[in-house]
């Protein structure tokens, strides 16, 4: 394992979204993924590879897959990893994003994990402190690591991304998993079908490169991978559906629906579900075609490369974004 992972090699600084990265950048994280699937299998999951460097989990928003998974990544690389509580910390208290970061910079962190709820706010903070930074989801704009747990999800059960047909359902509007995995989809030569009400579209949808459907049985017509999004709620300010019994019975995912796609399309969830507005739970918990459990491991293995590529880094090289 160790002649293999001196050959990973990644070119960026920090990984603050999808766009910018390469379809050879993808590829390499997804293979070093891979590496990492089969360590986390093993009875002794841990190594040293980045002893001596310290992780910082700054996470603004409530979360538990994304902040556990990237805790679990940087101390099975071997790494010390510190998860500040920022309800408790000086931010609660009116302390700026930008003082926050002068304040982390001081003390010498070679990687930063932020979550926050204000889009562009990660690369802010990317901009005003001296290491690696990782965009584990801001506002409304991107969630990289999940995008590429996601592909990973999808080439292992499909053995590829290029040529398959996916579709993106539910609140596309407010969703950063979507666009990032827009991004992703079409620099690997997937077709990106999005379907969804009008109202939980955004305004520059056909800039996207996507197909666009209002209808369910229309969107997921022949598709390979089906992709439900949660209804964010927290981010609707005004009526953007007319009840989640009328959204469900549109555009939740049932097998009467399913029955549109191809007879192996997988199911896809980022989580949290909520069941019976989304996606039927006899769909969710199919064995055969879900694999939003199998997307909750890839979740660890994803972080352990990216936080590779990113650790190991030298935190005086000049940014490369």
């Amino acid at each position: 394992m160790t002649s293999e992972l001196a050959s990973f090699a990644f070119p960026h600084r920090h990984l603050l979204g999808i766009e910018g990265l390469s379809p050879d950048d993808i590829t390499a994280l997804l293979d070093r993924s891979e590496v990492y699937i089969e360590q986390n299998r093993q009875a002794n999951k841990t190594q040293s590879l980045l002893r001596g460097r310290t992780i910082m989990n700054l996470f603004f928003e409530p979360s538990t897959r994304t902040s556990t998974s990237f805790e679990l990544a940087g101390k099975r690389l071997g790494a010390d990893v510190i998860t500040m509580p920022v309800q408790s910390s000086s931010v609660s208290k009116g302390e700026t994003l930008i003082d926050t970061a002068m304040t982390l910079n001081a003390m010498h962190p070679d990687v930063l994990i932020v979550r926050h709820s204000e889009s562009g706010a990660v690369q802010l903070l990317s901009e005003k402190v001296d290491c690696a930074v990782i965009n584990a989801g801001d506002g409304m704009h991107e969630h990289p690591t999940q995008a590429l747990l996601d592909a990973l999800t999808i080439r292992l059960r499909k053995s590829r991304i290029q040529g398959l047909t996916v579709a993106i359902c539910g609140d596309v509007a407010h969703s950063r998993v979507a666009r990032s995995n827009i991004q992703l989809l079409n620099i690997m030569g997937a077709r990106v079908r999005v379907v969804a009400p009008r109202t939980l579209l955004p305004a520059a949808i056909d800039r996207l490169g996507v197909e666009v459907f209002h209808d369910m049985k229309e969107g997921l017509k022949d598709v390979d991978i089906v992709m439900m999004l949660r209804l964010q709620l927290e981010r609707m300010q005004g009526s953007f559906v007319p009840s989640l019994r009328e959204y469900f019975h549109f555009f939740g995912l049932d097998y009467q629906k399913l029955e549109a796609a191809k007879p192996d399309a997988l199911i896809m969830h980022p989580g949290p579900m909520n069941r019976g507005v989304e996606i039927d739970t006899e769909v969710a918990d199919d064995i055969n075609r879900s694999v939003i459990q199998q997307q909750v491991e890839m979740g660890v293995a994803v972080r352990m490369a990216v936080l590779e590529a990113l650790g190991r880094t030298p935190r005086n090289i000049a940014p490369a974004r």
